[in-house]
């Protein structure tokens, strides 16, 4: 498990050279067709609840990861410190998989917490949590009269879509191996890799199968026969398939009066994060300056002075502590001070946050850039991702490892602040906690990614969107908001705060201050599924690239503290509309990709909320193919009484697939006591 941090980095020098994507060749006969009736693009949390559900449903299901761990967040990206809040957390008010998760990771351990973590109620391997959630979705295939296809190490790289631009008809992706004499799979970086397993030919590295997924069962009539669900990290599928979708911010308006911008900017998205693991160890260990460590070295931070100690850094997402150490506070927060042995896995703001915001370095292409790019020309898909600045992330975090060890300096509090902590080695290695040779992530945590617009209906006659104030706490009376928009818009923003008083609000004239605002989320009537986190911003950096010295967080990202409950959001739901694309009928999205806006999808991206959005599609999909009816028919009547919508969401509450709170009502205005 050890290996040098230099001898780990020399190899992604070079990459800041690569093309930004390189055309396909024209694919040869696919080597295997596989039929289902579910498809689901994207092995992390969403698409495994979306495969659980299926499964159990009785479907054949077809699951593809690019990476060869299921379980995304948990998994794959490392960030195995599970987000929940305290008041669903002690009522247990998640979904039937999600639960069963988290039962097995106790029964794993003994104990949820192996790490002795302190933000979060479980912390614990990301290799463990692979293998656990592998065998929850072997044990369901088992159990069911579903079928379970797995799809391990394996990209989407064409779709077929229908004359009429309304169905996708076929899916053709690339599965990849190590090829002969060719190191095993996770030796090399996702940076060294990913373009290899986009085309099409076979490499010195890789040896690859093209498939060819297909419906299980011949069309009847003018509905789906098979579903294609796109639970990918970055919307992949949807940027394939060319529906409306949204990138970073949008322009501010009464929906979205936090946006930091009045006419939007899709390259300005979340940071995203290779994460990594470190041991403490009993003896200081040698550390070598990786030869990059200079050019990133000046934006490493504790970023405040109440969290400016290595050893509550440490044991902050401490995913295995075997011994428990003494009783430590500092800046007001308690936790056991490490001990040799101890494991923690990184994931820091300040530290290996890669936060690129231009069009210079934004990781995820848009459209334009797509275009470009030739990523939309047949055969020319590559991923839809900025390699550079995956391979800048990687030499990011561990630089940033360099700097929690060895390093002096900080962005954000001075010098003098950081001291050296040599007692502690970089954890690497197939057998490692994050199961790769060079030891970081296989894949970034993904904080955001492209969002679909859903279709328009009454009351979104721009299509549908989960706004900011669909959620938000925040103290909407405060200046700062009634400085920031028009006159006109701010009056519509406390219409819409308003609720049920909306109606008196426009009839009667009243200004806003006289105005009493709904404390509770939107209610959805098609609501399938259900989520509670805080609005939670890694924001963009203002200039590039993000390391440069003295770069500052984009200006309005992050709201001022004074704003009252800035950060918080109510409890709230995931309606269908939110997973429903626009032109394409048979496909869905889960994941972080549903319709949310900017501000709204720093709440809509964590563990249990990604869960819930793979169960709702994982049951509608099945849903729909049993009752023959296509999703969008479930809710482009949404005012009028729709039967089979009413049966789908009975068929979620009753196989213990929450979709709304309890005591969730219009009528019910008292949402301050779930913290």
């Amino acid at each position: 498990m050890k290996r040098s941090l230099a001898t780990l980095t020399l190899s992604l020098i070079s990459l800041t050279s690569l093309p930004l994507s390189t055309l396909a060749a024209p694919p040869r006969t696919p080597d295997e067709t596989v039929e289902c009736e579910i498809l689901i693009v994207g092995g992390g949390l969403a698409g495994a609840a979306a495969a659980y559900e299926g499964v159990l449903a009785g479907k054949t299901v077809c699951l593809t990861e690019i990476t060869d761990w299921v379980g995304g967040q948990i998994s794959s990206q490392g960030t195995s410190a599970l987000d929940e809040r305290p008041t669903q957390r002690e009522r247990l008010f998640f979904s039937r998989g999600y639960l069963e998760l988290r039962k097995r990771i106790k029964d794993k351990y003994g104990e949820l917490n192996p790490g002795d973590c302190w933000v979060s109620a479980s912390c614990f391997l990301p290799r463990d949590a692979h293998q656990l959630l592998l065998e929850m979705l072997q044990d369901a295939d088992k159990r069911s009269k579903g079928t379970l296809k797995w799809f391990p190490s394996t990209v989407v790289k064409e779709l077929e879509i229908s004359p009429d631009g309304k169905e996708i008809q076929e899916v053709i992706a690339i599965e990849h191996e190590p090829a002969e004499n060719a190191p095993p799979l996770n030796t090399f970086t996702l940076s060294q890799n990913i373009e290899d397993w986009y085309r099409y030919e076979d490499s010195s590295g890789f040896q690859k199968k093209i498939l060819r997924f297909v419906p299980q069962d011949s069309v009847q009539g003018n509905l789906p026969n098979w579903y294609v669900i796109d639970a990918s990290e970055t919307g992949e599928i949807i940027a394939l398939a060319d529906v409306p979708y949204r990138v970073g911010i949008d322009p501010r308006s009464y929906l979205e009066p936090s946006a930091s911008s009045t006419t939007g900017d899709p390259y300005c998205t979340q940071g995203f994060t290779y994460t990594f693991a470190m041991e403490q160890t009993k003896e200081p260990q040698v550390h070598e300056m990786p030869s990059f460590y200079p050019q990133y070295e000046p934006y490493y931070s504790y970023e405040l002075e109440r969290l400016a100690d290595f050893d509550l850094v440490f044991t902050y997402r401490r995913i295995w502590s075997p011994k428990t150490g003494e009783q430590e506070k500092f800046g007001g927060i308690g936790f056991t001070a490490p001990t040799p042995g101890d494991i923690s896995m990184q994931n820091w703001t300040w530290g290996n946050d890669y936060r690129p915001g231009t069009s210079q370095d934004n990781l995820v292409y848009t459209r334009n850039q797509l275009t470009a790019t030739g990523q939309l020309s047949p055969g020319g898909w590559m991923g839809g991702l900025r390699t550079d600045s995956l391979a800048r992330a990687e030499e990011h975090a561990l630089g940033y490892f360099y700097w929690l060890v060895q390093g002096t300096t900080d962005s954000q509090l001075g010098d003098n602040v950081k001291q050296p902590q040599p007692n502690n080695r970089y954890v690497s290695g197939l057998d490692s906690p994050m199961g790769t040779v060079h030891g970081l992530s296989k894949y970034p945590y993904m904080r955001e990614g492209r969002r679909i617009i859903g279709r328009p209906s009454f009351g979104y006659p721009q299509g549908f969107t989960i706004w900011e104030v669909d959620i938000a706490r925040r103290d909407y009376s405060n200046d700062y908001y009634q400085q920031r928009l028009p006159e006109d818009a701010y009056r519509s923003l406390w219409t819409t705060l308003a609720g049920p008083g909306a109606v008196s609000v426009i009839q009667k004239d009243l200004p806003p201050a006289e105005v009493t605002r709904r404390t509770r989320s939107t209610i959805y009537p098609d609501a399938v599924g259900i989520g509670h986190y805080a609005i939670d911003f890694h924001p963009c950096m203002t200039l590039s690239p993000p390391e440069t010295p003295g770069n500052t967080e984009r200006e309005g990202e992050r709201i001022p503290l004074e704003i009252q409950d800035w950060a918080l959001a109510y409890p709230f739901q995931i309606p269908l509309r939110a997973m429903i694309p626009q032109k394409i009928d048979n496909l869905l999205v889960a994941g972080k990709s549903i319709a949310t806006s900017h501000v709204a999808a720093a709440a809509y991206r964590v563990h249990s909320f990604e869960w819930s959005s793979g169960v709702a599609v994982g049951t509608t999909a099945a849903f729909a193919l049993e009752q023959g009816v296509a999703p969008y028919q479930l809710v482009d009547g949404i005012r009028l009484e729709e039967p089979k919508l009413q049966a789908l969401r009975q068929r979620l509450e009753k196989n213990g697939n929450p979709t709304a709170f309890p005591n969730t009502s219009i009528f019910n205005e008292s949402w301050e006591g779930w913290k």
